[in-house]
């Protein structure tokens, strides 16, 4: 069982078994967690207005249905569900290709949401609180007080864009199966003791064209989130170039392709 990948303790173990798994790789306490289902990504997806993404290629994929052509679309509804599981769709057609494909989602909801679209919206901002308790497999810890979901939201409010990071668990090569990766324990580790640093977290992995997204650079400046002087590091840890990722103050495009 210590080599089954994630979905695995998910399928057998449900949310609670994800997580310890998650908390014991990582050697990280989790307070609070959630899992969301298809539908609600759809459901979540439409409360905030639709989400904006770029490609940097054409993308159009059988396999989900997806077909969208280059450039910037927003995306909502079954076509926001498909373009989150797409795979083959992106990069070299991996897992790993769809996770950084997914991270450039996530980025610009978090400069939707800190933007002020969102999060200073009253009337969207409570639509989206109650379609996520609606959609959500939620720890006890978030379940039982759904104000916590709020106060977390408006917690980040006055993050810097720079301090949001994306970041994919490093891998190295399974040897037995190469079909499969397994951790790099050792990068891992300047992940976590930058984390309990406080550090603000930079990204030096160079994408290249098995990458599910291309480093785009900004055509038009981005509105910054209100830094708190308290909240921001005092310092940077450039990250072994071995964990992908990217920050909410980059501009990524999808590496698509067609299959």
């Amino acid at each position: 069982m210590s080599k089954q990948p994630l979905n695995t303790a998910y399928t057998d173990g449900g949310l609670n078994c994800v997580v310890k798994t998650i908390s014991e790789l990582t050697d990280q306490e989790i307070q609070f967690a959630a899992s969301v289902t298809f539908g609600g990504v759809i459901e979540i997806t439409n409360a905030i207005g639709g989400v904006d993404v770029c490609l940097a290629n054409p993308i159009k994929d059988r396999y989900t249905g997806l077909d969208m052509a280059a450039g910037t679309h927003t995306v909502e509804g079954l076509q926001a569900l498909q373009f989150l599981r797409t795979r083959h769709g992106v990069g070299d057609g991996s897992d790993l290709g769809r996770i950084g494909n997914q991270q450039q989602y996530m980025s610009s909801l978090a400069r939707k949401m800190i933007s002020g679209e969102v999060l200073g919206n009253v009337p969207v901002m409570l639509k989206l609180a109650n379609t996520a308790l609606s959609n959500l497999e939620a720890s006890t810890s978030l379940a039982n007080n759904p104000m916590t979901l709020v106060q977390i939201a408006l917690a980040v409010k006055s993050v810097p864009f720079e301090d949001i990071v994306f970041v994919q668990y490093p891998t190295g090569a399974d040897y037995a199966d190469p079909n499969k990766v397994v951790p790099n324990q050792e990068a891992a580790a300047a992940l976590w003791d930058a984390i309990e640093a406080n550090a603000q977290l930079q990204i030096t992995h160079q994408n290249t064209s098995n990458d599910g997204v291309i480093v785009q650079e900004p055509t038009e400046p981005v509105t910054e989130a209100t830094p708190d002087p308290t909240a921001t590091p005092d310092t940077v840890v450039a990250l072994p170039d071995s964990i992908k990722g990217n920050s909410a103050a980059q501009t990524t495009c999808s590496n698509g392709n067609v299959r």
